[in-house]
């Protein structure tokens, strides 16, 4: 009598971009499991939706080591640039995108050893490319990345989800040994959601808020000092931005909002003609590393194995396809039992 192997079960905890990239790429990777997203929030009440997805990560941006941090930044920017290249770029938001990183007083602030060495273009800008914009900007750099638009990005890897047989579930996981029985296997891409469900004080947020603006006449994207950023996008263009450590404010604040304004018009004075079309605010989940690894859980006399997948600070969209290439390979080990579960 032939052998009947039982499906593999994996739940994939949160749907913002790593989670969705997860999902899909379990998918690709496991084609016999089973994977369902669960969640309780989904597309524009994400925090990846008012992100500016511009594929640029911070220096300070750290996994386990430098290694599998730079490999995970190439296996993203690969990604997205296969995508960029194909019939459904437009559907799934990916652009390309040229701009200027431009400061008054920090060279530092224009150098980015992640990206020099990865995008197709990244040099210093000349004297003339200094005068573009006003102020007395003393250093810079010209660079040309890609631009991941959520409001499209996030709809498209749900269709593509559910159209390879992916289930979804609206449901809030209060705890991880929920699970147990009922899975083989999770993913846990909670973000900032992590800190209460995993109980990690590693885990804090860094609180932010954008402008989304109609200008379709900017075309390029600018970075100043104080954290001053102009990204166009598939329909709007981004200005930001703030960056609070440690602050759990979830609202809007008017003198941060009022700040941003301030300093992008001082970019581009003709933003002050663009309509604005929406004020977001979040908590970005910064984990230092960000944590992508394996526990076993024991719940009873049964175990839940799990794969946590949460930390990326401001640059979930950037590295969501890295980080979720790492976390689908160590689901693998988990299913092929090539780790003990005493780990």
């Amino acid at each position: 009598m032939p052998i009947v192997r039982k499906m593999s079960e994996i739940a994939v905890l949160g749907a913002g971009v790593v989670g969705l990239t997860t999902a899909v790429l379990l998918q690709s990777e496991i084609p016999d499991a089973k994977i369902t997203v669960v969640a309780d929030k989904f597309t524009i009440d994400t925090l990846s939706d008012g992100a500016a997805g511009i594929f640029r990560p911070g220096t300070s941006f750290s996994g386990p080591n430098p290694e599998i941090t730079r490999q995970w930044l190439f296996d993203s920017y690969q990604h997205y640039y296969k995508i960029y290249k194909s019939s459904e770029a437009a559907k799934a938001g990916v652009i390309e995108a040229s701009g200027y990183v431009y400061s008054k007083e920090f060279p530092e602030i224009t150098k980015n050893h992640f990206l020099e060495g990865l995008l197709p273009v990244y040099r210093p800008a000349t004297p003339s490319e200094l005068k573009l914009c006003p102020g007395d900007w003393k250093y810079g750099a010209f660079f040309t990345t890609l631009v991941i638009e959520s409001r499209y990005h996030l709809p498209w890897l749900t269709n593509k989800f559910e159209k390879a047989g992916g289930k979804v579930v609206i449901r809030n996981v209060e705890r991880l040994d929920e699970l147990a029985g009922q899975f083989d296997a999770a993913v846990n891409c909670t973000g900032f959601g992590a800190k209460k469900l995993c109980m990690d004080n590693k885990l804090v947020p860094i609180r932010g808020q954008v402008y989304k603006v109609k200008a379709p006449w900017v075309k390029m994207f600018f970075y100043g000092d104080y954290d001053t950023y102009i990204i166009p996008g598939v329909d709007y263009v981004t200005l930001g931005g703030s960056r609070h450590f440690d602050s759990y404010r979830k609202d809007w604040d008017d003198h941060d909002g009022a700040g941003i304004l301030e300093r992008c018009y001082e970019i581009l004075p003709n933003l002050k003609q663009a309509e604005i079309v929406r004020k977001w605010s979040g908590l970005r989940p910064h984990r230092d590393p960000v944590r992508v690894e394996k526990e076993v859980l024991q719940v009873g006399n049964s175990t839940l194995k799990v794969v946590h997948n949460y930390g990326h600070g401001g640059y979930g969209v950037t590295t969501a396809p890295g980080t979720s290439k790492y976390a689908v390979a160590l689901v693998k080990e988990f299913l092929e039992n090539k780790i003990s579960s005493k780990l």
